[in-house]
């Protein structure tokens, strides 16, 4: 079910590296697509970060960890006091699966608008 999106001519990209990334045959690309304005591709600090975060065990949100509370906390005191609930999820999709159920929860609507 997956789709390329160069069909003629392919990309097979291996790596990428702040705000590029290479193909197989090392040629560079500017990536324009993957939300790379955020910080780059292989970021020191975020693989840092990363690396820091792996070597802690806490596999996903269905076990009690410390370090989910602690970031709650942390995450509640820089906004107002009404918003004081929080949901760590794995993904956007779950993400936006979860905000769907919600509000259909709460508005009785099953109704959405979709903007492509």
């Amino acid at each position: 079910s997956c789709k390329l999106f160069f069909s003629n001519d392919p990309l097979k990209i291996v790596r990428g590296k702040g705000q590029y990334v290479y193909d197989e045959k090392g040629r560079q690309y500017l990536d324009c697509i993957n939300n790379v304005a955020h910080v780059g591709h292989c970021h020191p600090d975020i693989v840092k970060a990363a690396h820091e975060q792996n070597q802690v065990l806490n596999t996903n949100s269905r076990y009690l960890h410390d370090n989910l509370v602690d970031y709650a906390e942390r995450l509640s005191k820089t906004l107002p006091e009404k918003l004081c609930v929080f949901y760590f999820l794995n993904s956007g999709s779950e993400a936006n699966d979860l905000a769907l159920r919600l509000a259909r929860q709460y508005t009785k609507h099953e109704d959405v608008v979709v903007l492509d």
